[in-house]
């Protein structure tokens, strides 16, 4: 099915049509359509016209109306002010509107597939081989997946890459232990269990530490099996590779937890890049991007100095022939960009690496791997806090595992659920399923639901509130649509366009047209929270025409309850949609 224009953008149409029609001289004009609080909309173009053309503004305004076509889109214009229109709209244009967004038969609601889609290559969710998860990886994930999901649905083509940390010296130590120590990342029990996986790599870590600290023989052993590892040994990589299946076999645990997809092939790790490293360095000094200075190889800018004053470069090789994350980095670019064949490169990585990535994107311009047809974008985001305000630990003062604070959203929200289970009816089965997602939804909307380069406060007890900006407000919502549905008996959803509107009605249907929109805003400048903001904004709409339109009642006309049915039909299916690129699942009983 066709996309369906939304009201606005049919309205800014119609009024900059009439705009060349009245005022031929002012050339192509903006209206500056907003929605208003004093009417549906609110036209502010005129005044700016008025002053371009020396003219009246209000004589301007009388103008612009009168050229407007007579129509079922429109019900009333005021002049007000110094030329501003106030635009009231026709019930039947919402309600016909709303009902071919319903109609669509694709399941988009109406919204279209942008004309002018690209190939982004994201890179989001980049854990440490070896490494357990910790609170520091969740943000990268959560804002990550909901990216994918979002760009995906206005149709650009999408290409996830996982960039895990899977190379260095400490691989080293790690392997030679293990040569030493045959059958160390065996362990116990099933072998896709990925607590029992990190627990193995935990152990052989602890143990192979250990000895490095303690035997300097076993340190060169180790330092020596590094040089084996890049050299591309097949015993050393073969071991090496144990210790990358191990982990991934822990990390699929903690992203399923995450209610999150990763598939093996989006995991390419910084070993993807190593046979294009030594090139990277000889492109970026014969081309005079990168120079010698002090015997590694750097790239220095202007405007990037230390305390000192002195500028600061890039390192891209150091002083002993070792790659530097940056050769990484760049490396990746060439691929992403003359491999790949992506228009967008979209980084979603903390804060505190922007001028890391800074520099990186400006070398790869120099180097002509990005240009104005290829553009590289860090979606920066800020740091889990505690109720404290200050970075997230644990009373021990260590960093918090991903598991147990997920876990501990899970066995909250279940309580939660539990307390109205009874009431609802809900079997202890859909207790333990919708914990699971009442929980994960209540940790991914609360980082979703605040501007990514913001810090964020991580309080559980806000989160599973039944109250407020929350993810179970939201799920609530959804559900309790659903139960009215069930309730509802031989009525139907409807859409009836002939009937009058009651305020509230009239507020919920706008407010659904918007979607479209939103998406469009959300996908151009990577900002999840302004979706999360916009369904926030619907359920507490739909709260406010439960409050004054009563959906189900007997004294209601057999079509007043069939439109009221079909208003809340088409928010459910808002509230799914939308929560579902946010990453988080909305249970039919509640």
């Amino acid at each position: 099915m066709a996309s369906v224009p939304s009201l606005a953008s049919t309205l800014q149409q119609q009024l900059a049509d009439a705009l060349t029609a009245a005022l031929p001289d002012a050339g192509t004009a903006d209206p500056l359509l907003r929605r208003s609080d004093r009417a549906d909309f609110q036209a502010n173009g005129i005044l700016a016209l008025a002053k371009k053309l020396k003219g009246n503004p209000r004589e301007l305004a009388g103008q612009v109306t009168a050229a407007l076509p007579a129509g079922e889109l429109i019900k009333g214009i005021e002049v007000s002010g110094p030329g501003f229109l106030n635009i009231t709209l026709t019930d039947r244009a919402i309600v016909e509107t709303l009902a071919a967004r319903a109609a669509d038969d694709e399941g988009r609601l109406g919204v279209p597939v942008a004309a002018d889609a690209g190939k982004t290559v994201i890179d989001y969710a980049q854990p440490n081989v070896a490494k357990e998860m910790h609170v520091g990886h969740l943000r990268s994930a959560v804002i990550g997946d909901a990216m994918v999901r979002i760009l995906e649905f206005t149709g650009e083509d999408v290409v996830r890459r996982h960039h895990i940390g899977d190379w260095g010296t400490q691989f080293g130590m790690l392997i030679q232990y293990l040569i030493e120590h045959p059958g160390a990342l065996k362990h116990e029990g099933d072998a896709s269990d990925g607590e029992a996986a990190m627990s193995t790599l935990n152990r052989v870590y602890k143990a192979s530490r250990a000895l490095f600290d303690s035997d300097e023989e076993f340190k060169a052993r180790s330092r020596d099996r590094v040089v084996a590892l890049q050299a591309g040994d097949r015993e050393t990589l073969e071991l090496w590779q144990g210790f990358v299946d191990e982990s991934k076999i822990y990390f699929h645990s903690v992203f399923d937890k995450l209610d999150m997809e990763v598939r093996d092939p989006d995991i390419v790790g910084e070993s993807g890049y190593n046979d294009m490293l030594e090139e990277t360095c000889r492109i970026l000094e014969e081309t005079g991007v990168a120079v010698r200075s002090e015997g590694a190889l750097c790239v220095f800018f202007d405007d990037v100095k230390g305390p000192d004053g002195n500028k600061v470069p890039l390192i891209v090789k150091k002083t002993n022939g070792g790659y530097g994350y940056a050769a990484t980095d760049l490396s990746a670019i060439r691929n992403r960009v003359q491999d790949l064949k992506a228009d967008t490169l979209l980084y979603v990585v903390d804060a505190r690496q922007s001028l890391h990535f800074k520099m990186v994107f400006e070398t790869a311009r120099r180097a002509g791997w990005l240009n104005e047809d290829v553009k590289a974008v860090q979606l920066a985001f800020g740091t889990v806090l505690g109720k404290d305000g200050k970075p997230f630990k644990t009373r021990e003062g260590e960093t918090v595992r991903l598991e147990d604070l997920l876990d501990e959203a899970v066995d909250r929200a279940t309580a939660v659920v539990r307390e109205k289970a009874e009431k609802v009816g809900l079997s202890e089965d859909e207790i333990v399923g919708n914990g699971r997602y009442v929980g994960i939804g209540a940790v991914k909307y609360a980082d979703l639901s605040t501007s990514a380069v913001r810090d964020y406060k991580f309080d559980l007890d806000q989160m599973v509130s039944l109250n407020g900006d929350t993810s179970v407000y939201l799920q609530y919502a959804y559900a309790r649509i659903q139960s009215i549905l069930r309730k509802a008996g031989d009525a139907v959803p409807a859409a009836h366009p002939e009937l009058t509107l009651a305020p509230a009605e009239r507020a919920l249907g706008l407010h659904l047209d918007q979607f479209g929109e939103v998406l469009a805003e959300v996908a151009a400048g990577y900002e999840p929270h302004k979706l999360a903001a916009y369904l926030y904004q619907l359920a507490s709409h739909l709260t406010t025409f439960y409050d004054q339109c009563q959906v189900l009642s007997p004294d209601n006309a057999p079509e007043v309850v069939e439109n009221r049915l079909f208003l809340v039909e088409l928010t459910a299916r808002t509230l799914h949609q939308g929560m579902a690129l946010l990453g988080i699942r909305t249970p039919e009983r509640l």
